[in-house]
């Protein structure tokens, strides 16, 4: 059977990767009970279907989170801007910090700062306006062991996620989201595909992710707009807060230069990820 599953799978995606995946399948069915076959994974994998909704979940550095369409994969290069904006901020239990993650999709990016840094030192605060994501967030907080409000026996680092859209002119716009102002920390992946390429997208991302949470308007920057015009009020942040941004291709000194024009910014920089692409845009306030 595996001869017949291993044939079908490398007509999609050639021989070497057709293997690696065939043995992760034949892994996660193995590992629980699963709630289709080996079979049926395999005949999705083939048609173009992630991966990762197949099985459900993605590493995103020590975390193992749940995925499910539409909301967004998360991506190794994420995970690798997260985990060095982890060993740039140092909170502490006696400094702790607010962060809001803006459109946090299946929460990875604040998930995995509670769960990285001390207990006790972040209260972390996510928006959505996908209810796809809000559920698949807080699904993925339960998972992580991290609640939503510390219990009082020890210290913990906590996670909210609430509906809002940072593009409209009302937001915050809930005494929920209220009541987790004024930031230390910005976070976001926000969409930033442009028209052009979000046409060119593979059918794997196109025809399955939420075109919501990829497609960023006509030049893919509406939502750094969006951002700049929060940087500007000042009642929303602590002094000295950080904004750190994931930007597409060739965005990178664009959302820098956007960031500067608040003239709230003292110091900015960008972060390249693995693959030698500038990936994040950063700043201090």
């Amino acid at each position: 059977m595996h001869s017949r599953l291993l044939a079908t799978l490398a007509k999609a995606l050639g021989s070497e990767q057709a293997v690696h995946e065939l043995r992760w399948m034949s892994q996660a069915v193995a590992a629980a009970a699963p709630t289709t076959s080996l079979d049926e994974m395999v005949r999705r994998r083939s048609l173009g279907e992630p991966l990762q909704y197949i099985l459900g979940t993605q590493p995103f550095g020590p975390l193992n989170l749940l995925t499910r369409p539409p909301v967004l994969i998360p991506r190794p290069e994420t995970e690798h801007w997260v985990m060095k904006l982890a060993e740039t901020i140092s909170p502490s239990l006696q400094r702790p910090l607010r962060l809001l993650d803006l459109g946090t999709g299946s929460g990875c990016i604040p998930l995995l700062l509670c769960h990285v840094w001390p207990a006790g030192s972040l209260k972390a605060h996510a928006v959505d306006i996908s209810p796809h994501a809000l559920r698949l967030a807080n699904e993925n907080a339960a998972l992580a062991g991290i609640p939503p409000a510390s219990d009082g026996s020890s210290p913990q680092n906590t996670f909210t996620a609430s509906y809002a859209n940072f593009l409209s002119d009302d937001f915050p716009g809930s005494p929920e989201l209220e009541k987790a102002l004024p930031i230390d920390i910005l976070t976001s992946n926000p969409p930033y595909i442009p028209w052009e390429e979000y046409l060119e997208l593979p059918p794997s991302v196109r025809d399955y992710e939420d075109p919501k949470a990829l497609f960023g308007g006509p030049s893919g920057l509406d939502f750094y707009h969006a951002i700049v015009r929060l940087m500007c009020r000042r009642e929303l942040f602590n002094p000295n807060a950080f904004v750190a941004l994931e930007v597409g291709h060739q965005q990178a000194e664009t959302v820098q230069a956007l960031l500067r024009s608040t003239g709230r910014v003292v110091q900015s920089d960008i972060w390249a990820d693995p693959w030698g692409k500038k990936r994040t845009v950063v700043a201090r306030m």
